[in-house]
């Protein structure tokens, strides 16, 4: 054989082999590197729970539980009760140390940061945004959130964040990205809200959120937390089943606020309606954290509603869209911005049809368009395989428990694996920008639900 046609036989054996042992590499393109924080950053915030912010179920003082009950679980909250092993009582507020937990339970993670595709960083922000959003005397300095993070980072081996200029570094919020989007020299500052999102030091990092913008380049939205946390599969396999056979009486159901508003909006119309149509709907009271904690008030009415009403309040998301989820109630959404521009990793934007229905809100606080009477004009069988569509859904969505078993982990991915997987694929389409010599394609509103 000459020597040329040998040579190339042998380079040609050598990228072979090179190919297959980066496709046998699991953790190719996900290695992740979680950066050790001061203290003063996440655990040393859970310390002052009693203090610096009140996390204690909301209840009569007959049954107060300890302030800092919250906490229990790794941030899953107390059980809700003493037989429970995958509900809990959850507050949404919490979600930043459990994702941290959860992080340090994955595979892939790697102690050089020179080595890791991503950097996670375990900053409990909405925790430390807390005094600033509460308390009125710190209303100017709002614009100090996340700026102590920022000094430790440029200081502190600055050499991971110089690496590629933050756009591989990414942190969870449990928030919305509305409340820590104001510019930082806004007068007057308004109560509630932080400028961590426009810290010029974090403009390149990713941040998880429980609700993003509408130019969503920075953040990206990740399920609101429910109570149900299973640990195992055969307890998931039992409430979906529970919920595939649940006998649904009630046409629709709305859980929230039963205030009725000053002027007219589509929240109003449907309390409005519900009054007037009690053969057909079921309110649920919330008013003042009475479902945050207690998620049998809810899920046993939603179980026997066939469609559950998601109306945007103060903001265009709500935690009950998953509950539904969860429940086999089909979510009635009025606006694109309360899930399908939202939540594009966990519940794809081209599959809404076939697990919700959609009345654009005009048409029923303006036009006269009776929600009650839309529903009922659902063909029983399109009821139920929508039913069934958003059960196949409710994996997805939900957090299970950290430690959980290896079964439930090769069943599927949850809203923690498939928050991260959308975080590493951003981060690689940045990563990759950056070599090619393009940096205005980071920017770019491209879809990243799945890799380029």
């Amino acid at each position: 054989m000459p020597n040329s046609l040998l040579l190339l036989l042998l380079v040609l054996r050598a990228v072979a082999g090179d190919a297959a042992a980066d496709s046998a590499d699991p953790c190719a393109g996900r290695r992740i590197h979680i950066r050790d924080l001061p203290p003063r950053f996440n655990t040393h915030l859970l310390r002052h729970c009693d203090a610096a912010f009140p996390l204690a179920d909301p209840s009569s003082s007959a049954t107060s539980a300890p302030t800092c009950e919250s906490l229990a679980n790794h941030g899953l909250g107390p059980r809700t009760h003493a037989r429970s092993r995958s509900w809990y009582r959850t507050d949404a507020r919490l979600l930043e140390p459990f994702f941290h937990r959860r992080l340090l339970e994955r595979r892939c993670l790697v102690a050089d940061p020179g080595l890791a595709d991503a950097v996670f960083l375990p900053y409990y922000a909405a925790l430390d945004s807390i005094p600033y959003v509460l308390e009125p005397s710190l209303l100017n300095s709002s614009a100090l959130h996340g700026a102590s993070l920022a000094q430790f980072l440029a200081r502190d081996r600055p050499q991971i964040l110089a690496r590629r200029h933050g756009h591989d570094h990414f942190m969870v919020l449990g928030g919305s990205a509305w409340d820590h989007s104001q510019p930082p020299r806004a007068e007057p500052r308004l109560l509630g809200t932080t400028s961590l999102f426009r810290l010029p030091e974090f403009e390149n990092f990713t941040f998880l959120a429980l609700e993003s913008r509408s130019w969503p380049w920075q953040e990206h939205a990740i399920p609101h937390p429910t109570s149900f946390h299973p640990a195992s599969l055969p307890r998931l396999e039992a409430w979906l089943a529970r919920a595939r056979r649940s006998r649904r009486t009630t046409l629709m159901l709305f859980a929230g606020g039963v205030s009725r508003p000053s002027r007219p909006n589509i929240r109003g119309s449907i309390l409005a309606e519900c009054a007037n149509r009690t053969d057909a709907c079921v309110v649920v009271d919330c008013s003042a954290g009475k479902c945050s904690h207690d998620p049998v008030r809810y899920m046993r009415p939603m179980l026997g509603a066939k469609f559950c009403l998601e109306p945007p309040g103060d903001t265009p998301t709500r935690r009950s869209t998953f509950d539904a989820i969860l429940a086999g109630c089909v979510p009635v959404f009025f606006e694109d911005a309360a899930a399908r521009r939202q939540y594009g990793w966990h519940l794809p934007p081209g599959r809404y049809d076939e697990f919700s229905v959609h009345i654009q809100k005009e048409t029923v606080v303006l036009g006269g368009v009776k929600i009650a009477e839309t529903l009922a004009a659902v063909p029983e069988a399109e009821v139920r395989r929508m039913r069934e569509r958003a059960l196949e859904m409710a994996p997805r969505v939900l957090y299970r428990r950290h430690g959980s078993t290896a079964e439930l982990r090769e069943a599927g991915k949850d809203a923690v694996d498939l928050a991260v997987d959308g975080a590493l694929r951003r981060i690689r389409r940045r990563a990759r920008a950056l070599e090619e010599g393009q940096p205005e394609r980071i920017y770019a509103q491209e879809d990243d639900s799945v890799d380029a």
